[in-house]
């Protein structure tokens, strides 16, 4: 029997959690030959995110160090599963998608894939805003690193859990989920995208549009330019890196 663990970073979600937990198809995971396994990365919430969500089956991990990436590193630390999928604990990201995406990735033996929330995009859940500011980042990654994702910002992905340990991935925020597709693309992984429907969020939204935004747009030069130093030879759209 193999094994997916569902890891999801949580600060103050006790509106999104517990429905994000009952999401997940248990069931028809099993019947694909999954046992799964919930984690719930809490980051130093102040409500009652870790409360509900142990009440709904899953085991709550405690990152105190606040940030999107230290939750997931601890996420993915503690994760015991064959394979790792990730999403929000919002209510944005479709868990119930994950047998549809695993079918994909054992058809076409891929080792990660990112999801794409611009195919079936509603105005209504994501601004036209955020929609050109996904673009421009999805363009600049494909310059930059020659990455061939639809949806460079989403934050659900699946992937197998060994190979983790071989992608150089130091973000400890937001710029997580960008270093992370990065990584699995130039480090010569099978990637693979499946669209999704990208669904509104439960509670406040924490994103800052314009800081992170930045954020984003500064890790993805300092990247490009760390690679170049440790690579000089490497040309922009052949920087697949096997050491």
């Amino acid at each position: 029997m193999k094994k997916i663990s569902i890891v999801i970073p949580a600060l103050n979600e006790e509106l999104g959690i517990g429905h994000v937990v009952d999401e997940i198809s248990v069931v028809k995971l099993k019947q694909m030959g999954y046992d799964t396994e919930i984690l719930v990365i809490d980051n130093d919430s102040e409500d009652k995110t870790p409360h509900i969500a142990r009440q709904h089956g899953a085991t709550v991990i405690i990152q105190p160090i606040r940030g999107y990436g230290n939750a997931y590193k601890a996420g993915f630390a503690n994760a015991t599963g064959d394979i790792i999928a990730t999403g929000d604990a919002d209510l944005t990201y479709p868990f119930s998608a994950l047998p549809k995406i695993l079918k994909k990735m054992e058809k076409e033996d891929l080792d990660f894939i990112n999801t794409n929330r611009l195919k079936y995009v509603n105005t209504k859940v994501m601004s036209p805003s955020h929609i050109f500011g996904n673009l421009v980042f999805t363009t600049i990654i494909k310059l930059l690193f020659g990455a061939p994702f639809v949806d460079s910002q989403s934050g659900m992905w699946i992937f197998k859990r060994n190979i983790w340990k071989k992608l150089k991935v130091y973000s400890s925020g937001m710029p997580f989920s960008q270093e992370l597709k990065i990584e699995a693309y130039i480090r010569g992984f099978k990637c693979g995208e499946i669209p999704i429907r990208y669904r509104a969020r439960a509670g406040k939204e924490k994103l800052n549009t314009v800081i992170d935004g930045i954020g984003n747009m500064k890790h993805l030069f300092v990247k490009r330019i760390q690679l170049t130093i440790k690579h000089p030879h490497a040309k922009i759209h052949k920087i697949i890196i096997l050491g």
